[in-house]
């Protein structure tokens, strides 16, 4: 036993922070009553798209398990993906404390009756419409997919990557069409990742971008000519 608990006693900031965390943020869910409102024209132009819903509810296992594959794989990358969650969060816990947040985006009624629409009725009467932004269903995507990218084990696996990227991509999409948060939620997680990345991982988003994305993006301009 002790074997093993030194073997992963890197789990213990996660095993600090994650209450922490918790109580927070359901203190803020309970008590926040009176807050600002959040809202773009972008808003009144994003449809809602009800099967987006499980992408959303995929966020919960997709970020566990990129930070597990840094935590089982490259101790580096875990404790760097570390630092840029934890900033994250702590950051959108003080955002929600001093400046309350809401929006008023979600249907009054369902516009249809499906298994997917029951599923965001659902939701919504566990996840109230406040302290959204920034959203850390945007943030701690790209923050997972960051890390399997970077991470030693799997920045070798294509598949894992191009898996992961369109896992994010459909998370983030997600936040809107489900009509949990707003574009300028979306827009200020999106600009906080590239902060982040850039202190953490000392990268700038156009190195990031001319590494990755412009990478993935010739190998589909050579598929297609194939």
């Amino acid at each position: 036993m002790k074997k093993l608990f030194l073997k992963y006693r890197h789990i213990i900031p996660v095993l600090i922070y994650m209450p922490i965390y918790l109580i927070w943020f359901f203190h803020l869910e309970s008590t926040v009553t009176s807050y600002r409102i959040i809202h773009t024209a972008l808003d009144d132009k994003i449809p809602f798209i009800e099967v987006f819903i499980i992408p959303y509810l995929m966020w919960f296992g997709y970020v566990v398990a990129c930070v597990a594959v840094a935590f089982f794989t490259d101790k580096d990358e875990y404790f760097k993906t570390l630092t840029f969650l934890i900033t994250g969060m702590t950051i959108f816990l003080i955002v929600s404390t001093l400046w309350p947040n809401g929006h008023n985006l979600r249907p009054a009624v369902m516009p249809r009756d499906n298994f997917f629409t029951g599923l965001i009725a659902g939701l919504y009467k566990t996840d109230t419409p406040t302290n959204l932004w920034p959203s850390i269903h945007v943030y701690n995507s790209i923050g997972a997919h960051l890390c399997i990218v970077r991470c030693k084990w799997s920045s070798e696996k294509k598949w894992l990557k191009n898996t992961s990227l369109a896992i994010c991509i459909a998370i983030i999409m997600s936040t809107m069409f489900i009509k949990q948060h707003s574009f300028f939620d979306v827009f200020m997680a999106l600009i906080m990742s590239l902060v982040m990345a850039a202190i953490v991982y000392r990268e700038t988003a156009f190195a990031f971008y001319k590494e990755h994305l412009a990478g993935k993006a010739a190998d589909l301009h050579r598929s297609i000519i194939k």
